[in-house]
């Protein structure tokens, strides 16, 4: 099909790892939401196509994702896939490690005004991610970072959806940032990866905290202190798919139909109901995104003619 979009843009390396997706697990009773999750990854011996990914979710009780973009392709990817597939929504940023970059080359404006051009799409219902990141960006790249990220902030305002963050190694100047500029109404920190005190404050100040798979691993008590003083109507499950897949898995490929491992982990910490708990995940993502079904998608052929 001419003009036909590609299944993958990018490829995960298989090196020191098992590239065999898991089995399916459990369904849940009450149908949870993916919040983040990166679907234009090819990963594993034999990749899942977007369809096979949303087929199997559903088979397990998770209705729907948002896909998520990290630079000017894979937001035109995920903007243009969430217009044809109902399970989808769509989040478009630049991530924060590609803001020096771009910087650098005299484009960060160009490609925020495509970021604010998507984001006026109705199946686009986040900007993320976005954020700082001081892992693996110097002192050099941090002004870059920060004025990547304001921009972001204010695309979120402006077009009235939620920010989804990016936040590795620079808890304080996030939130910083966040209280200086003004967070958009719903702001969201993906793969939350504070402890109880960054916790504490994102409660305080109304901001949602998404945990993934790592929320299962044995070194990660920080995030499960974390969860338990987060305010129940502001937690949110994600994949982050290909990465963070949960224990049992871990190091497996990860996809959204895996969901159920996680939240049923984290009812298990919280002590709670696991089908209140869905409930409650299900509703707080819809109090970010809106409903998966406000916006039809374009035309009657759904993914499959999407990717021809």
């Amino acid at each position: 099909m001419t003009g036909a979009q590609p299944e993958h843009l990018r490829t995960r390396s298989d090196a020191g790892r098992a590239v065999e997706y898991p089995l399916l697990p459990e369904p849940l009773t009450v149908g949870v939401y993916d919040n983040h999750t990166h679907l234009e990854i090819a990963d594993g011996a034999l990749p899942l196509d977007v369809h096979e990914h949303l087929e199997r979710a559903a088979s397990v009780g998770v209705l729907g994702a948002v896909q998520v973009g990290t630079d000017v392709a894979t937001s035109r990817w995920s903007a243009d896939v969430a217009g044809r597939e109902p399970r989808l929504l769509a989040a478009v940023a630049l991530h924060p490690n590609e803001a020096p970059e771009l910087e650098a080359s005299g484009t960060l404006d160009d490609a925020l005004a495509v970021i604010d051009e998507l984001a006026a799409r109705p199946r686009v219902r986040a900007i993320g991610e976005t954020g700082l990141d001081f892992y693996r960006t110097g002192d050099e790249g941090r002004g870059a970072q920060f004025r990547s990220f304001e921009a972001h902030i204010g695309i979120a305002k402006r077009h009235g959806v939620a920010l989804q963050i990016h936040d590795r190694d620079a808890h304080d100047e996030v939130v910083a940032t966040l209280r200086r500029v003004g967070a958009p109404e719903r702001t969201v920190f993906h793969c939350f990866s504070g402890g109880e005190e960054l916790a504490r404050i994102a409660g305080s100040e109304g901001w949602y905290l998404s945990f993934a798979g790592n929320v299962t691993f044995k070194n990660a008590e920080n995030l499960r202190e974390a969860l338990r003083v987060a305010p129940r109507d502001r937690i949110l499950v994600e994949t982050d798919a290909p990465y963070l897949t949960p224990v049992p898995l871990r190091g497996r490929p990860n996809a959204p139909y895996l969901v159920p491992h996680t939240v049923r982990f984290m009812a298990d910490v919280l002590v709670a109901d696991l089908d209140e708990f869905c409930a409650q995940l299900a509703s707080n993502t819809v109090a970010v995104y809106g409903s998966w079904h406000d916006e039809p998608v374009r035309g009657a052929e759904g993914l499959q003619g999407a990717l021809g």
